[in-house]
C-alpha cells in the first residue's frame, strides 16, 4: 500500500478513541505516583508517558494512520522542544560555573546577611517578580536568583518548599506583566484584534489581585513560621562560604551580563551560555583555591587546571568540599548532566502529545466542550479548562496557549466579546498552570533547576493557583468581560496569524 492509499483510509477518531489514551495516561501516572511518590519523576513517570504514547499510536493506527507517519509526528513533536532542551543544558552549565565562580555564593552570602526569616517569603516573591519583569523569563529568574534563594532557605531555617513556591509565584508574575516575555507577546498575536499593551492592561485585572493575595499569604506564613535554624548556624554558614570563596561584588558580573543580554533581547540559550562561560572564566581569576581544589590534579599548571574546572563544572557540575556538609550541599550541583532526567521527561511527554494531536484526538476531545459553552461564563470556563487540560495532556505550555487561542478565537468574535478577554484567560490559565504539572516541560524544568519536587512546591505556588481562579470568577460574574460595539469589525481576529515559527519552550516561560 502506498502513501496515498494509506492516507485515503484514515478515519476520523471517535470520542472513545481519543479518550482511552488519556485514561491510560492518568492511570499509569496515578500508579507511578502511588508506588514511588515524589521520586516518580526520576523514571516511573517517563515510563508512563512513553507507554501512553504507544497506546495513542496503536489507536491512531487503528484509524488508518501509518506507523511511519505516527513516528514522524512523534519526532516532529520532540523537535519542537529542542529549544527548551538547549536552554535546560545551558542553565545546568550556568548553575555549575556560577557555583564555582562564587556568583551564587555571593548572592547567598549577602542575602543571608540582609534577609530575615520574618519577611523572607514575601521578599523572595517580590524580588523574583522584579527580576522576571526585567528578564522576561520565569525560567531565567528561577535558574539564577531562584537557585540562590533556595540555597538560603535551610541556612535561615525556613522551608525550602515554601521558598520554591515564592520563587515560582514571583517569577511567573514578572514573566506575565512584561512586554519582554515571549508568551505575553505571543498570545495577543494568536488571538488577533488586541495589541500587546491592551493585553497587559487586561492581565492587570487578574494578575495584580492574585499576586497581592499571594504576597499577603507569604507574609502571614513568614510571621508564623517555625524557624528551625540552629543557633549559630547562620554565622557558621557565612564563615564557611567566606572561607570557600572570595566574596566580592565582582562575582555579580555574570548576573549583570545575563540581565543586560536579556534586555537586549539576545536568544535565551545564547544569553545563558554566555553568562555561564563568563562565570567560568571569571572564576579562574577570582577563585584560585576553589579552582585548584575542584580540578584536583596537582600535575596540571593553573592554566590547564582552570580549563579542566570550567569543562567539568559545565558538564557535570561543581563540587565543593569545605567540610561543612550544609554549605557543601548548597554549592555542589549543576552541570548539563543534571538536566538529563528532566529532558527524558520532556521527550516522553511531547511524544504522547504529538501523537494525540496528529491523530486528531485532541480536537476530538475539545469539540464537545465548545458545543456545551452556551453562555459567556461557560465559554470562559471552557477556555480555562482547555488550557489547563492541555497542560496536563499535551505537557507543553505553548500547546496550552496556542490551541485555545486558535480554537476559541472565532467563537469570541461571533459572540462579539472583546478579544482581550480571550487573551487574558488563555494567559491566566495556560501560562501559569504549566509549572504545576510534574511532567509538563515547565514543571520538569523547575524541579530540575530548584531541586524541589513539583509535588512539594505545588501547594505554595499561590499566585499560580489563584490567578486561574480569579480569571474564571471574572468570567462567571461578567466582571471585566466586555462586549464589542455592533459596528466594531475584528479584522485582526479574522486573519490567521502569520509567520508562526516552530514553538520552543522556555524562551518566554
Amino acid at each position: 500500500m502506498n502513501l496515498l492509499e494509506e492516507e485515503a483510509t484514515v478515519r476520523p477518531p471517535s470520542f472513545l478513541d481519543a479518550l482511552i489514551p488519556v485514561i491510560v495516561l492518568i492511570t499509569l501516572i496515578a500508579i507511578s505516583i502511588a508506588l514511588f511518590g515524589i521520586d516518580a519523576t526520576e523514571g516511573p513517570l517517563q515510563v508512563a508517558l512513553l507507554m501512553s504514547a504507544a497506546t495513542a499510536a496503536l489507536f491512531a493506527r487503528k484509524n488508518g494512520h501509518a506507523f511511519a507517519q505516527i513516528s514522524d509526528a512523534a519526532i516532529g513533536g520532540v523537535s519542537t522542544a529542542m529549544g527548551a532542551i538547549f536552554i535546560l543544558f545551558a542553565v545546568g552549565a550556568l548553575i555549575g560555573t556560577w557555583n564555582m565562580s562564587g556568583t551564587t555564593a555571593t548572592v547567598v552570602y549577602y542575602g543571608i546577611k540582609i534577609l530575615q526569616p520574618e519577611f523572607f517569603y514575601p521578599a523572595v516573591a517580590i524580588l523574583c517578580a522584579a527580576i522576571g519583569m526585567v528578564t522576561g523569563s520565569s525560567w531565567t529568574t528561577a535558574g539564577t536568583v531562584g537557585v540562590a534563594f533556595i540555597a538560603m532557605a535551610p541556612v535561615l531555617g525556613v522551608s525550602t518548599e515554601v521558598t520554591a513556591g515564592a520563587v515560582i509565584s514571583g517569577a511567573y508574575l514578572g514573566d506575565k506583566m512584561t512586554p519582554l516575555s515571549e508568551t505575553t507577546i505571543l498570545v495577543p498575536k494568536l488571538v488577533g484584534g488586541v495589541d500587546l499593551y491592551q493585553h497587559i492592561r487586561a492581565l492587570m485585572w487578574t494578575t495584580v489581585p492574585a499576586f497581592a493575595i499571594s504576597v499577603a499569604v507569604f507574609v502571614v506564613m513568614a510571621l508564623v513560621a517555625d524557624v528551625s535554624a540552629v543557633p549559630g548556624q547562620k554565622d557558621a554558614a557565612l564563615d564557611a562560604i567566606d572561607s570557600a570563596f572570595v566574596i566580592s561584588a565582582i562575582n555579580l558580573l555574570p548576573l549583570i551580563l545575563l540581565v543586560v543580554l536579556c534586555l537586549r533581547r539576545f536568544p535565551p540559550f545564547m544569553s545563558i551560555m554566555a553568562a555561564a562561560l563568563f562565570g567560568g572564566i571569571m572564576a579562574a581569576f577570582t577563585q584560585h583555591d576553589a579552582i585548584r581544589a575542584f580540578a584536583d590534579d596537582p600535575d596540571l599548571s593553573y592554566f590547564f587546571a582552570s580549563i579542566k574546572a570550567i569543562y567539568a563544572s559545565m558538564a557535570t557540575g561543581f563540587i565543593l568540599n569545605t567540610g561543612v556538609e550544609q554549605v557543601d550541599s548548597l554549592f555542589s550541583r549543576g552541570g548539563m548532566s543534571s538536566m538529563l532526567t528532566t529532558v527524558w521527561l520532556i521527550l516522553g511527554a511531547l511524544s504522547f502529545a504529538a501523537i494525540m494531536e496528529h491523530a486528531g484526538f485532541l480536537n476530538r476531545l475539545i469539540e464537545p466542550i465548545i458545543e456545551r459553552a452556551t453562555t459567556t461564563g461557560r465559554l470562559v470556563i471552557a477556555v480555562a479548562g482547555t488550557a489547563i487540560g492541555l497542560n496536563i495532556i499535551a505537557a507543553d505550555q505553548y500547546i496550552a496557549i496556542v490551541m485555545p487561542s486558535r480554537i476559541y478565537r472565532l467563537e469570541f468574535q461571533r459572540r462579539r466579546i472583546q478579544p482581550q478577554v480571550l487573551s487574558r484567560t488563555v494567559d491566566d490559565t495556560g501560562t501559569v498552570t504549566s509549572v504545576l504539572i510534574p511532567w509538563n516541560s515547565c514543571g520538569a524544568y523547575m524541579t530540575g533547576t530548584l531541586g524541589v519536587s513539583t509535588f512539594n512546591y505545588f501547594p505554595f505556588c499561590f499566585f499560580n493557583i489563584l490567578n486561574p481562579i480569579i480569571s474564571i470568577a471574572y468570567g462567571l460574574t461578567g466582571f471585566q468581560v466586555k462586549s464589542l460595539p455592533p459596528d466594531d469589525a475584528l479584522t485582526g481576529a479574522q486573519q490567521e496569524p502569520k509567520g508562526l515559527r516552530p514553538l520552543t519552550e522556555g524562551e518566554g516561560a
